[in-house]
């Protein structure tokens, strides 16, 4: 009886549990059908866990040709990782990096693990015995090679929630934006109703 609800149905009874993300991930294990429509609730504000490493590497495996291109002059090298089965960053419909300590964190902890960091100290540190929740802000994050890497990633990933996410509403960043491409997908964009952003 309860497959034969229509989606909209399910969906406004999954939403009600949009804050408990077990609960959840544990419905969409139930069936396909149920899977398909637990996600887009799940990945609805994707930067909320954005310290967690293997976010980090799901967004950034969205990045097309041309957005991993602006990440070339900071000699970021993306890995080829296997793509996901969904492109998770389409369903967001919330994204801030206004939190920058928290957000940059997770993009720095993510360079640090890929061998971005000459931070000595932490080459001595087995990466595996840190809970991938765990952020490393308590290392020294003064570099400014490594501060430049974050803000270019930042607005790669920003770049990539314009082109992919279809109901996007609010996008907010506290840090200087210097991308031209950027700029040009937020005048394109015609969801967004909240936007925050640095200019200089």
């Amino acid at each position: 009886m309860i497959t034969l609800l229509p989606n909209e149905c399910f969906s406004k009874i999954f939403k009600n549990f949009s804050n408990n993300y077990r609960t959840l991930f544990s419905c969409l294990l139930v069936s396909r059908h149920w899977c398909r429509i637990i996600i887009p609730i799940l990945w609805s504000e994707p930067t909320k866990y954005v310290d967690d490493l293997r976010l980090i590497r799901i967004y950034l495996l969205t990045l097309n040709a041309e957005e991993q291109s602006l990440l070339l002059p900071y000699n970021i090298i993306l890995p080829n990782y296997q793509r996901p089965l969904f492109e998770y960053s389409s369903f967001a419909t919330y994204v801030s990096f206004h939190l920058a300590d928290r957000n940059t964190d997770g993009v720095k902890n993510w360079l640090c693990k890929e061998g971005y960091n000459d931070n000595k100290f932490l080459e001595f540190c087995d990466y595996n015995d840190f809970n991938y929740y765990d952020d490393l802000s308590y290392w020294d994050y003064n570099d400014k090679e490594l501060n430049e890497q974050a803000i270019a990633i930042k607005c790669s990933l920003i770049t990539m929630f314009l082109r992919t996410s279809r109901n996007l509403k609010h996008l907010n960043t506290d840090k200087p934006i210097y991308n031209n491409m950027l700029f040009e997908r937020l005048l394109k964009n015609n969801t967004i109703t909240s936007l925050k952003f640095r200019h200089f």
